[in-house]
């Protein structure tokens, strides 16, 4: 059971709830301060007063003024407006991370939620109804609106949700489940779709899976060091220890941990070789950097995981609602982007070395790694697959996925490789 108090959710959770579909509840003091929020928004709508997004409308319309028997329709209508994503559905793992983390953000108790509304969503979550999310349509700067508005479609009994790998209605879903849909009410709408959720959730599990893999990244250099007739020597530890950056003292024990007692390796230990070519002698700097990112990117998503992002913002300690923009996606923007890089690096590294163990007069192993040359091309164009792919990264990088841009770049790059 993962307990939520809006404080403390981290990425192994996160992990736990959208794949392994671990129970979610909430802590008490988590109730407590979303029934705090809500009574001060309670008070707004029994008012005259005009609020931004409680009293008023969104966005450009936020002069216009709306009234109290009205404020319900508001809500419904901007579930309606902003659920207008296209492209492919999000996976199910990816949908169930955003609505954890968009309760956990609620239960922080800054938006104004009814305590009945976060429940529904829970409830859903741990009764497996997975809605129907587009991937495109959020632009991040107004947060994730698009695909946050087809989770909150569902709960209203609209929308489109997954059952038995058959997609429904949000009604149909609903009631498979036993649940009943909620009618939103004065300021809902708006808490259940403002915020990074979506972008936070994709990051979460990303960053998850990047962990391991580099865990796996330093095996595969350990074992192609010992493929190759490597030396330990540039792992020795007083290397690092004059430039210690964390991820390359780490990887770089992590090398010397994995290839302790090699025969292999103790084989060719007074060869003539001086040093090993850089794919295997800056296999610390190249994996710790990778690693480093990986330290710093989760610092961003530990604070986004445990954010409110909402606008207006409910303070309960002094009555005051505020706007601002914390809904505004650029932390974790900015964190993905480095997280490529940090991969795309790792990628390039081992394609180098899969290029060097395939080329018998750099390697002094089987050309391509095959007993029957000529008959055989062995691994031939794993290593140009490999290649490709690295390119493509790095030019989906740095043009954004621009086909033209991209198709000129892979083309230089084409040359680089293979001429």
């Amino acid at each position: 059971m993962v307990v939520l108090d809006g404080e403390s959710l981290t990425v192994g959770q996160v992990v736990e709830v959208s794949r392994r579909f671990v129970p979610v509840r909430l802590s008490d003091e988590g109730r407590r301060k979303i029934e705090a929020s809500r009574a001060i928004v309670e008070k707004v709508l029994e008012s005259e007063e005009p609020v931004y997004g409680i009293s008023t409308g969104f966005g450009e319309f936020s002069k216009i003024f709306i009234s109290r028997d009205e404020r319900e329709k508001l809500q419904r209508n901007l579930i309606l407006s902003h659920a207008a994503g296209v492209g492919d559905y999000l996976p199910e793992a990816v949908v169930r991370a955003a609505m954890l983390l968009r309760a956990n953000s609620l239960t922080k108790g800054f938006s104004g939620i009814r305590l009945a509304t976060v429940e529904k969503l829970l409830e859903m979550l741990n009764k497996r109804v997975y809605p129907a999310v587009p991937s495109k349509g959020s632009v991040g700067a107004s947060g994730d609106l698009a695909p946050l508005s087809h989770i909150a479609l569902v709960m209203m009994g609209e929308g489109e949700a997954f059952l038995g790998g058959r997609r429904v209605t949000g009604a149909e879903a609903l009631a498979a489940a036993g649940i009943t849909p909620v009618t939103l009410g004065g300021k809902e709408g708006l808490a259940l779709i403002n915020g990074t959720q979506i972008m936070t959730a994709v990051g979460a599990l990303v960053w998850h899976d990047a962990e391991i893999l580099m865990k796996t990244a330093d095996i595969a250099a350990a074992m192609s060091l010992e493929a190759l007739r490597g030396t330990r020597t540039a792992f020795d530890p007083r290397i690092g220890g004059v430039r210690p950056h964390p991820g390359q003292l780490a990887s770089a024990a992590n090398i010397l941990s994995l290839t302790d007692g090699s025969l292999i390796i103790a084989s060719h230990a007074h060869c003539n070789k001086v040093q090993d070519a850089y794919s295997l002698r800056c296999v610390p700097q190249v994996h710790g950097a990778s690693k480093d990112a990986l330290r710093r990117i989760l610092e961003v998503l530990a604070v986004e995981m445990n954010a409110a992002t909402d606008n207006p913002l409910i303070m309960p300690d002094t009555g005051e609602i505020i706007s601002g923009g914390n809904f505004h996606g650029q932390p974790v923007a900015l964190a993905m982007d480095y997280l490529k890089l940090a991969l795309a690096e790792v990628g390039s590294i081992s394609e180098r070395r899969i290029s060097r163990m395939l080329d018998n007069h750099l390697s002094e192993l089987p050309p391509f790694l095959t007993a029957y040359p000529g008959i055989d091309s062995g691994l031939m164009i794993t290593q140009y697959t490999a290649a490709l792919h690295i390119v493509k990264t790095f030019a989906r990088i740095a043009f954004k996925k621009d086909d033209r841009s991209f198709a000129k770049y892979s083309f230089h790059c084409f040359f680089v490789y293979f001429l």
